[in-house]
This record gives C-alpha cells, structure tokens and sequence, in this order.
C-alpha cells in the first residue's frame, strides 16, 4: 500500500512537472517575434519610442525611396516656422525634370502648390517633385541634404548618411538602417500628424499645367498596406535593385501607434507580409498605459520671492508601453515635490516630478513646472508685504470692534 502511495505521488508530480514545461513552451511561442524573410526589421511605439521587437536594425543600408521621410520631416518644419506655405507656387527645375526612376512626370517650368507636391512626394513617391520642393526650400538639391544630414545627427540617427534627397542614388555613401528609419519616422508623425493627411491617400488626381496645355494625372499610392492592412496609416516605400525593398509601415489601433520598418526584402509581396505580420505580432503583445495628467497640483511654496507661492503644470502627459502581460491598474503615481523653492524661478522650472511605479518598481516619471516665474523679492517688496499685513490686520480689527458694538 505503501508503495502504491509512492507510485501515485510520483506520477503527480511528473504530471505537474510536463505542464510547467508545457505552459512554458506555450509562453516562449506566443511572445517570439514572427518568423519574416526580411533580413533588418524593427517594431517601435511611437509614443515612447520604445523597441517591441527587432533584427539587425543597427545594419547600414542603402534605403532607396524611404530616404523621402527625411525630406517630407523637413518640408513640415519648415511649414510649421512659416517660411513656407501650402499654397507656394514650387517651379520645377529642368534638374528635378530629369530624374528618373518614380516620378509624376512633372515638366520644365512647371508649377504646383506645395501642397500638390507633397501629394506627389507621399503617394505616388515623386523624385521629381522631391527635387523641386528641396531646392525650392534650400536653393538647390545638395543644400537641402546638408540640412537632412543635420537633422539626422541631431536625431541621433549614428548610421545614416544622406546623399541625396529621393534615394535614387546608387552611391555606398547612402545609407541608413531600419532603427534609425524608425526615428525620423517616429519624428514625422508624432511632431507633423497631419502628414497622415497625405499618406492615407489611396489614389487622386492633379493636374499638369504647361504650354502644351492641361493633362490629368492619377497618383496611384505605392503603399499596398493601405488596401491589405486596416489599421495602416502610411508612411513610405522604397525599391531599388541595390536596397532591394525597403518600407516604413505606421499603423493605429485602438489609440496605439506603431511603426514597423523592412529593409532589404526580397521582393514586393514580402515586403508587405513581412511589415503586416511584424504590426500584427506588435498589436498582440502590446497594452499601453496612459496618464494624460490633467489632475490639479498644489500649489508651491516659495522662499524669498515677491509671491508666496506658485501653481504647478504637468511637463505633459505620460505613456508606459507593456509587452510582459502585466496588470497595468497596478501601476501608481507619485507626486514628489520639495517642501519649498527659493525665488528667482523661472516660468517653465522644474519643481519636482510625477514617478510612477509598477509593482514597486519606478518605470517612468513627468516634471513638474512651474506655472509662471517668480522673481526675487528685493527690500521694497518686503515693506510692501509688511505694509499690505499690517493693512490687513487693521481691517479685521476695525471689523471685530464693529461687531461689538452691533454695527
């Protein structure tokens, strides 16, 4: 009897044993990244920044048409400072006239508003129309790639290197890699939303106008997510026998924004495969925690300033990406500020910070700002003080003996 109770506890804990190994292997299965014939890929967030999955993103290489995303971050900003407008008139120059490769067929002389040529640029991937906006911003083609290649250095972007601003050059000195991609792709939507008014063209037409007379023309997207992928969004495709093909793919769904980037696919059809099974495997091992930071703060003491006290702003909202499964409702905030700060403070100061933690760990913190600036108090500012008290302890003796007297 006594043998049999062995025999029964063993076969219970070799039971238990296969199921931890099976559960095991169910968690391993379910949180690897999918199996792409891509050889540099990467899945990022846009909102952190952060990595969900990746491969041989730090690689440099040649990324034909998707170099367009640096030159379309570049017309936005230079949109948004107001140097130029949508509506500018953009001549097209006989250089922009003879690039080859993906272009709208624009002629010499030719004019279109910039908002046209972004259209072209977006959609229906134009060098020519690239050409003509970067030397309508900077004067020529080569200017406007310096100011790429800062952009990319002040990115952070350590392997990438303009040299052109369409990608139809074949030279080893153009380059960038899928992580660096996935930071000026990060950098255009979430600075230039509006850029999504652009790429989620399917089709549309513009018209050429010249001396021969007007012509229709239909922009047709390069960009088959849009029709394969519901939650797509944009960004940009490239293809050149070199950099093979290339895509910088952007979905939302439910409020998350994520990008992928393929480079060096084999052939078109894995390019979009690839790229659509990458956001799918994102969306599912991904939950976002968000804190919009609209909760008041007290206000802060101050010591020697000509105001006593000043209100306090959030730096801005918070977001915490999760790919571990963990329960989010446990996540909580902290507010940390000093007992007080001393003047002069400046408007926009930090003061202290909101941490938030998980599980007793610290993931993530905003600012806390001051409001407004405080000078410091200077001797006037004290007799002004001491005088408005004494004023006000006046008035409330003057009150008191009102009331005594049934005034």
């Amino acid at each position: 009897m006594q043998g049999k109770k062995k025999r029964i506890i063993v076969w219970l804990l070799m039971g238990i044993l296969l199921a931890e190994t099976v559960f095991s292997t169910m968690t391993i299965s379910v949180n690897a990244a999918p199996e792409v014939n891509t050889p540099s890929y990467i899945v990022m967030e846009a909102s952190t920044g952060q990595v969900i999955c990746e491969q041989d993103a730090d690689t440099r290489r040649s990324p034909a048409s998707i170099t367009k995303i640096m030159t379309l971050l570049l017309i936005f900003e230079h949109l948004k400072s107001g140097r130029i407008r949508l509506e500018d008139e953009v001549t097209t120059s006989a250089y922009a006239k003879s690039m080859g490769g993906s272009q709208v067929f624009l002629e010499e002389g030719e004019t279109q508003t910039l908002k046209t040529m972004i259209k072209c640029i977006a959609v229906a991937s134009g060098n020519d129309a690239s050409v003509a906006v970067a030397e309508y911003i900077a004067g020529s083609e080569g200017e406007f790639v310096k100011l790429m290649n800062e952009k990319a250095e002040s990115l952070g972007m350590q392997n990438t290197h303009f040299e052109d601003c369409c990608g139809l050059t074949d030279s080893d000195d153009h380059y960038s890699s899928a992580k660096d991609v996935a930071v000026m792709s990060r950098e255009l939507i979430t600075k230039y939303p509006e850029v999504f008014d652009y790429t989620t063209i399917w089709m549309e037409d513009i018209e050429h106008k010249t001396p021969q007379g007007t012509s229709t023309f239909t922009l047709s997207s390069t960009n088959k997510l849009l029709k394969q992928y519901e939650w797509t969004t944009g960004l940009k495709t490239g293809s050149t026998s070199k950099a093979l093909y290339c895509l910088s793919a952007t979905a939302n769904k439910d409020g998350m924004e994520l990008i992928a980037v393929v480079m060096a696919a084999p052939d078109p059809k894995t390019r979009f495969q690839d790229a659509m099974s990458l956001l799918s495997y994102g969306y599912s091992v991904s939950q976002m925690y968000t804190d919009d930071n609209k909760d008041p703060l007290p206000a802060q003491k101050v010591e020697g300033g000509v105001e006593d006290m000043v209100n306090l702003v959030y730096e801005g909202p918070y977001s915490y990406l999760d790919t571990a499964g963990n329960n989010l409702n446990e996540i909580e905030k902290e507010i940390s500020l000093p007992d007080s700060v001393t003047a002069p403070i400046a408007e926009g100061d930090a003061i202290g910070e909101a941490v938030y933690k998980l599980n007793g760990t610290r993931i993530g913190s905003v600012s806390i700002l001051a409001a407004k600036g405080v000078e410091k108090a200077q001797y006037k500012d004290y007799y002004k003080k001491v005088w408005s008290l004494y004023l006000m302890k006046k008035q409330n003796r003057s009150s008191q003996i009102a009331a005594k007297q049934g005034v």
